[in-house]
């Protein structure tokens, strides 16, 4: 027994692909991108089982915490064709803090899942990176994460990100589309592209369009792989300069999958719809370049895409044009793209 013992392969955790000592590298070489985000409220550092965070909401009468939790979709397999990981952070962080920034809240903290097959601490660091730029902009902590190295389940140089973020707002601040009222108007904040959806069709278009976006470039002379794969747009301080303002704001729509169509309609109330003037803005040449490879319905245009609008808010017309300035002001392109009706037929979003 002792013979067939001695036979068999001597084997480690690297030997299945796994290598503990990369790992601890890699946590070594993001410590610097994870501390810069770093709040008061953040108890120690990275290590621990658990990221401790000790909240004050002694400013706020009643604090309702806010969660969100998503990905980069497919978008993802572009990103990493072009070795864009900085993107990959910044927008999985978006697509989290701009969904809580939608009910008004500001996000306190932030959580990854990285998993790959084999990790490549360079361009894994890129993503981290990224993600605490982001964090930064949006006085968020990057309070912790998990990075999986599993191979077999990911093709090389493939991996994918998943975030979770914790917001609060004040209870009696909270945004969610109960005030939205007959009149209201809608302003429209420009997006940065298609930023994190319908990419699924992008690459479908790109595909039957022989498209070369390393190549190609839009009509503003951009190149094409700048335009279709800029991060997402951070809408957290513009959120943050209206509320500082005291602007009474009835809803937001933060623009994700569903467009304009699902994303608006989500927020009015029973009887309303919102009427939009597509005029009101010019839908971005990035846009013109991914739909010229076939024929895609309005329709199904707006109801995918963003089409140059990423975040919506929906004020009283009296409240607009200080809303516009303050926005312009905090760096955002405003567009007066509609207003709030009463509604007569089944659409609740209309385009005109």
């Amino acid at each position: 027994m002792s013979e067939h013992r001695s036979s068999r392969p001597v084997l480690t955790y690297a030997d299945a692909g796994v290598n503990i000592d990369a790992g601890n590298a890699f946590v070594d070489r993001i410590k610097k991108a994870v501390s810069s985000t770093s709040r008061p409220e953040v108890i120690g550092g990275l290590g621990g089982f658990g990221a401790l965070f000790r909240a004050d909401f002694s400013d706020m009468n009643d604090p309702v915490l806010v969660s969100s939790t998503d990905g980069v979709g497919t978008k993802l397999l572009l990103l990493q064709q072009y070795d864009r990981p900085h993107v990959a952070g910044m927008d999985v962080v978006a697509m989290c803090v701009n969904d809580m920034a939608a009910q008004a809240a500001r996000p306190l903290f932030f959580l990854d899942y990285l998993a790959t097959g084999k990790l490549e601490q360079e361009v894994l660091a890129g993503v981290i990176e990224g993600i605490a730029e982001a964090c930064r902009i949006c006085g968020c902590a990057l309070i912790g994460g998990e990075t999986a190295e599993m191979p077999g389940m990911y093709a090389p140089g493939h991996y994918d990100i998943a975030g979770f973020s914790v917001g609060v707002v004040d209870r009696a601040s909270i945004v969610d589309g109960r005030h939205i009222a007959e009149g209201d108007v809608l302003l429209g904040l420009a997006s940065h592209g298609p930023h994190a959806n319908g990419f699924s069709l992008i690459r479908k278009l790109l595909e039957l369009g022989g498209a070369d976006l390393e190549r190609d470039h839009l009509s503003d002379g951009t190149r094409a792989v700048d335009a279709v794969l800029a991060p997402t747009r951070l809408y957290v301080p513009a959120v943050r300069a209206l509320a500082e303002a005291g602007v009474k704001v009835h809803g937001y729509a933060h623009i994700t999958g569903g467009g304009l169509f699902d994303n608006i309609e989500r927020i009015l109330p029973q009887g309303l719809a919102a009427f939009i003037d597509t005029s009101g803005w010019t839908v971005p040449p990035v846009f013109e370049y991914l739909l010229s490879f076939a024929q895609v319905d309005r329709h199904e245009r707006y109801r995918t895409f963003n089409m140059g609008i990423g975040f919506v808010a929906i004020l009283s017309d009296g409240e607009a044009a200080r809303a516009e300035q303050i926005l312009t002001e905090a760096g955002e392109k405003v567009f007066r793209i509609g207003h709030v009706r009463a509604r007569d037929e089944k659409d609740a979003v209309r385009l005109s």
